[in-house]
Order: structure tokens, then sequence, then C-alpha cells
């Protein structure tokens, strides 16, 4: 139960602080913010303050902003309204709607940036190496002489190092290399040597491409608090391409039938995840929470329907062509866009 609860704190919390990047950008451009939802409806109750009601909603998976006339097909709804027709959405200028559209996503990498910045002003454990556990017999690794406590430092190939700071560093270089032989660089006891190694591309059951079981070093990476914003912005647009990347290689994966190097889940996979963090403490939490915002801002701002990246197209559109776009399309693309999206 407090899984669940720690899970959805965390989701309302991503979510007011994209929904708040909007409502900020909107309120700075002169738009007219109808509502600030927290939550989604069925209306619970609500106050106004100033011209903007704040509603807390039925529903606790996160929040809204209602700015008027944010639709072009909303157009023909507004045009009795006391509210004047500067102060709606469709009527500002490309460049307002694009920095309000893109404001969310914006305050979700900042969250996330901020997040990784306190986290190693207190100290993170940070991948720093990969050694060796345990030799397989009759294996590519044992047949190159590779021991127990060996550190996997780098392949080399045609004079093209990969270094190897992470398990999945090792994986993926071992598939890369497959049935080739290339040159690895291992410390053994502060010394620095190379050994000629081929990855099997079908090792026996049991066994991995080379024949070794593998231990992730790590070590604890911590900052000053005055260097540590900018060390957390390095790590941030690190995570964040990373992710968008992975995310670009889905549609390939679907062509040429390779599976990408991250896994997807949905609200109870992502749960889970925030339960095991949980075991961990606090900052493991904000560490969790760091990333799902980071997720959350680059998928976003993909140009997809329903999302704001897709929203950004149309705004795109209009600052190329001086034309609108059409309503009907806008419309019923964002239709088709949120029913895809609540499928998945």
């Amino acid at each position: 139960m407090l899984t669940i609860i720690t899970f959805f704190i965390i989701l309302v919390i991503l979510v007011i602080i994209h929904e708040l990047g909007h409502f900020l950008a909107a309120k700075k451009s002169g738009v007219y913010v109808e509502e600030f939802g927290f939550g989604f409806p069925p209306r619970l109750f609500g106050k106004k303050v100033g011209e903007t009601t704040y509603t807390f909603n039925l529903l606790p998976l996160g929040g809204f902003v209602r700015l008027f006339g944010e639709e072009y097909h909303e157009e023909s709804k507004k045009k009795d309204s006391a509210i004047p027709k500067s102060r709606a959405f469709i009527n500002k200028k490309p460049w307002q709607k694009a920095v309000i559209i893109s404001a969310g996503v914006v305050m979700n990498f900042i969250l996330g940036w901020a997040l990784i910045s306190y986290l190693f002003t207190v100290g993170t454990p940070v991948p720093a190496g990969i050694s060796i556990e345990e030799v397989q017999t009759n294996s590519p690794a044992y047949s190159a002489g590779l021991q127990k406590g060996d550190i996997l430092e780098k392949i080399i190939v045609n004079g093209k190092e990969t270094s190897l700071t992470t398990t999945p560093d090792l994986v993926n270089a071992a598939k890369k290399y497959s049935d080739q032989p290339v040159s690895m660089q291992i410390k053994r006891k502060n010394v620095s040597f190379s050994v000629s190694i081929t990855p099997r591309s079908k090792p026996p059951e049991g066994q991995g491409a080379l024949g070794v079981v593998i231990n992730q070093i790590v070590k604890t990476k911590q900052y000053p608090w005055y260097t540590a914003p900018f060390y957390g912005l390095i790590e941030a647009a690190k995570m964040t391409k990373t992710i968008l990347v992975e995310l670009l290689k889905i549609p390939l994966s679907f062509i040429s039938s390779q599976k990408t190097n991250v896994e997807f889940s949905g609200p109870v996979g992502i749960a889970k995840i925030v339960g095991e963090a949980r075991k961990y403490g606090i900052n493991a939490l904000l560490e969790i929470t760091a990333l799902l915002s980071l997720n959350l801002a680059v998928v976003n701002i993909l140009p997809f329907p329903a999302l704001d990246g897709g929203r950004m197209v149309f705004v795109y559109y209009e600052w190329i062509t001086g034309k609108k776009p059409n309503q009907d399309l806008e419309k019923y693309l964002n239709l088709a866009g949120i029913i895809i999206l609540l499928s998945l």
C-alpha cells in the first residue's frame, strides 16, 4: 500500500510540475488561464483566485491546465466571450505558442537536473568499471587467460576504443564484435595490458559471449554545492540523450527486428520499480523521480498527436506557412493520439 501511495505522489509531482510550466508560460504570455486542475475530473471542489479557477478533482493521476481558446476548433465557441480575443492561445504569435507548449518539457528537465544536482551534493553511486567475478571453463575469457579480479577497461578494434564502464557497455560491445577477434585492455594488480579475445555469437546455455561472470564496480560521486549544478546539468543531459536515442530506435527495431537496449514499463511496472527504490531510502526515490521526470520530458517532446511535440508540429506549420492548421485534422489527430496512448 505504501508503494502505491509513494508512486502516486511521484506521479502527481511530475505532472503538476509539467503543467506548472505551461501555466507560468501562458501567464507570462498574457494568455487567459481558465483552470489549473489537480487530478482529473469529475471535480470535487475548486476556488477562483484572480482569473483562474484552481480545482481538485477525483482522479489523482496528475493535473491539467485549461487555456482560453486553446485549439482552433474552439474558436467559434469563444466569439461571445467577454474575454479579449488577444488573450486567447490561438491568437498568440507562433513563438509564444511554442514557448507555452514546450514549457512543460523544460520544467520536467529542470526538475530532473535539480534532483541530480542535489544528489551530487550528498553523494550518489555511479558506475566506475567492470570486474570479473568468475571465469567459466572452455570460454573465450578462459582461453585469453582472464582471471577473477581482473578489471575490464576497454575494447580496441582497428584503433577505435570502446570504454567499459557499465555492464551494458560490455554486453553491447560483445554483441557488436561477436565472432571477431578484438583487443581487450584489462587491469590486474594495478598493471594494464591487452589480450586478444573473440566474443561468441552463440555461447553455450548458461554462459555469455565471453564466458565471464562480472561485477559492476560502483563509486560514490560527490561535489560541493557550488559545482553540483554544473555536473548535474551534464549528467541530466547525458541521461536525456540516452533516453531519446533509445526511444528513436523503436521504429527501427520493428524493421530490423533488433531489440533496443532499454525496457519499457507501464504504470504497474513503474510502481514496482518505485517499490524497489523505496527499500533503499529517500535518495533512491529522488534518483528514480529524476529519471522519470527526464523520461516524461523526452516522451512529451516527441512529434506524436496529443503530446506536446505533436502540438508543436501544428505550431511549426503555422510559423512556416503563415496559415492556420486544418481545425478538424488537429482535433481528430489529437483524439486518436489520446486513444492510442491510453491503449498503450
